[in-house]
């Protein structure tokens, strides 16, 4: 499977509490991980048994170093896009409060780079092409339309939340999204059924909507629709819990699973990752999964 997203050497302050309007607050620790949406959920994708290609943009800086030493440990494959002298890898700030919920600031950095042709480099011989939004919707666009032309099967997370051009919903399979994302382009609030309907016939197969701890729908255009609950677990920090959600649900349809089955080892996946302080330390390993029933 193809994974096209975005790296981010992300740098975690914890504090008690998120602070208010021009408050200043004391973080009560401070830690640096491997992030961005698209490396973690080729991370997870991986972990869960995918073989995965990569098509991401970073720096000539030890971030960038750091990324590809990341993906050659994980087994994964980046696809052949040259390092960006004179633009630095991508930043994320986040701080983490004491029940878990995060707050996180972007900057793009070498991922707003990406240019259609590098994100196609990936392509050939994927049946999955899986794709978020920190990376240039034009880039995702011309992967998605090029992907539906050689008969692979387009995945959409559509995180961060934002407004999106008709037709890369057009050239989507199965869109995931979770509640304030789905609001977003829903342009109304309303429980996972409602919104859910409203999202559907904007994309070609269905429309997953993750919950956080009451686990995730599915929606399809063939009626069908399903719920998946997670199994409990003790959360420290839920950070990764989404893109371990994504990239374990693609894995287990590049491996041929129907959606039931995807969905769960989806949920499993994202209940594990709440158990672990960072992003990809978090994402779990495929026999984790199958324990815990995914």
């Amino acid at each position: 499977m193809l994974v096209i997203g975005s790296y981010n050497r992300d740098t975690v302050l914890r504090v008690a509490r998120f602070p208010k309007p021009g408050e200043t607050l004391a973080a009560t620790g401070m830690d640096r991980f491997h992030g961005g949406k698209g490396s973690n959920q080729a991370v997870a994708a991986a972990r869960a048994g995918a073989e995965v290609t990569f098509a991401a943009a970073v720096g000539a800086d030890a971030a960038g170093v750091a990324a590809r030493d990341l993906w050659a440990a994980e087994g994964i494959a980046p696809a052949p896009i040259p390092p960006r002298d004179g633009t630095p890898t991508g930043e994320a700030l986040i701080l983490l409060d004491a029940a878990g919920e995060n707050e996180i600031v972007i900057v793009a950095g070498a991922n707003g780079t990406l240019t259609p042709m590098e994100a196609l480099a990936g392509l050939p011989g994927a049946a999955i092409v899986l794709a978020q939004l920190e990376t240039p919707v034009e880039a995702t666009l011309a992967a998605f339309e090029a992907a539906r032309r050689a008969g692979a099967r387009t995945l959409l997370n559509a995180a961060p939340a934002q407004t999106l051009p008709p037709a890369l919903l057009a050239a989507t399979d199965i869109l995931i999204v979770n509640e304030t994302e789905a609001e977003r382009l829903a342009g109304r609030g309303g429980t996972p059924e409602a919104l859910a309907a409203v999202l559907l016939p904007l994309v070609a197969e269905g429309v997953v909507l993750t919950a956080g701890a009451t686990g995730a729908h599915w929606a399809g255009r063939d009626g069908s629709r399903l719920h998946a609950a997670p199994p409990p677990v003790s959360v420290r920090d839920s950070t990764g819990a989404g893109d371990a959600f994504t990239g374990a649900f693609a894995a287990a349809l590049a491996e041929g699973m129907g959606i039931p089955a995807a969905l769960r080892r989806g949920v499993v996946a994202g209940a594990l990752a709440c158990r672990v302080l960072g992003a990809v330390p978090s994402l779990p390993r495929r026999a984790e999964i199958l324990a815990a029933g995914g």
